[in-house]
């Protein structure tokens, strides 16, 4: 029987993805480019954390730990710089095919975790890293045969290596956490759009009334309140099941662009996107039960060794 906290956070922290996964939908009504919309909606979404980081009376640590600082720096400009290539992809290749080429991340992520953080590379998510490679080959050869240009389609696969380096750098910042941890990152990946927009163009846009509503909407609903409920919320679940309902995110931004936006896609893509998702998780919720089941097998192995060695 789960508790009313836990309900709660299994209520916010699915909502949270589903507002992520339709941030590609917000988008679409947006006339601006990919990074003026990337610039609003950090923001708008950075400054709603830090108002609500100060309601709650939390204090800032940052400055404390200046390696942990240094870390967070540059998982932000790789969050800011993963959004661009994002929604530049948005535009150019569909929000379904480039949520699906975002999320390719974190497999990205559990690649390299044997050789960042030491983490035992499995059999299963091997398998699931080329299951999900597959899925990749068949989207883009897809997408090719429908004539989508080869710039959106980089612009995919930049979005989730910039993904796994937000990813890795944060993993870094230990000493940095929580709510501190979300808006600190936010502020800095909106630092970056700042500084990247005002060379380009400077920093005067023009901004159309009809698309005042939805840049509100995705900074303040789908980005603010959407980080506020995530991070608020996975402290209270477990792992396990933060990665499995973690791929509600990509899948939503499928579901909802083909339904609302009319976007489709070929038999190949489907079965691609088949691939990138199950092979992600298999990869992930597989590999690490083996990896405990690996450990089990070592423990009572040890154990009996020990019991024969005192026996003789």
């Amino acid at each position: 029987m789960k508790s009313k906290q836990e309900r709660n956070a299994y209520f916010k922290y699915i909502f949270a993805l589903l507002l992520f996964g339709s941030n590609g939908i917000v988008a679409s009504y947006i006339s601006l480019t990919s990074y003026e919309i990337v610039l609003f909606r950090t923001l708008i979404g950075s400054l709603f954390l830090i108002g609500i980081f100060l309601f709650m009376r939390n204090r800032f640590t940052f400055w404390n730990k200046k390696k942990d600082l240094f870390f967070l720096v540059i998982s932000g400009v790789a969050m800011g710089a993963g959004w661009m290539f994002l929604y530049e992809a948005y535009m150019q290749i569909g929000v379904s095919i480039a949520s699906l080429a975002y999320y390719c991340g974190p497999v990205i992520v559990m690649v390299l975790s044997p050789f960042l953080f030491k983490e035992k590379l499995t059999r299963p998510k091997v398998i699931g890293f080329l299951v999900v490679l597959a899925g990749i080959f068949l989207i883009n050869g897809g997408a090719l045969g429908e004539n989508k240009n080869t710039w959106g389609m980089i612009c995919g696969m930049m979005s989730a290596v910039t993904y796994a380096l937000m990813v890795i750098f944060n993993k870094k910042a230990k000493g940095i956490t929580g709510l501190e941890n979300s808006t600190l990152q936010l502020f800095i990946s909106f630092l970056t759009l700042a500084v990247f927009v005002s060379i380009k163009q400077g920093l005067v846009i023009n901004v159309e009334s009809e698309d005042l509503l939805p840049i509100l909407i995705l900074g303040l609903i789908n980005t603010g309140v959407g980080c506020y409920l995530y991070f608020s919320s996975i402290g209270h679940l477990p792992v396990q099941t933060v990665s499995i309902f973690g791929y509600l995110e990509p899948l939503s931004a499928v579901v909802l662009s083909v339904f609302i936006l009319g976007e489709s896609m070929l038999p190949s893509q489907i079965i691609g996107a088949l691939f990138i998702l199950g092979g992600a998780i298999f990869g992930e919720i597989l590999g690490n039960k083996f990896e405990k089941y690996f450990r089990f097998t070592l423990q009572k192995k040890a154990e009996v060794l020990e019991l024969q060695t005192d026996q003789q």
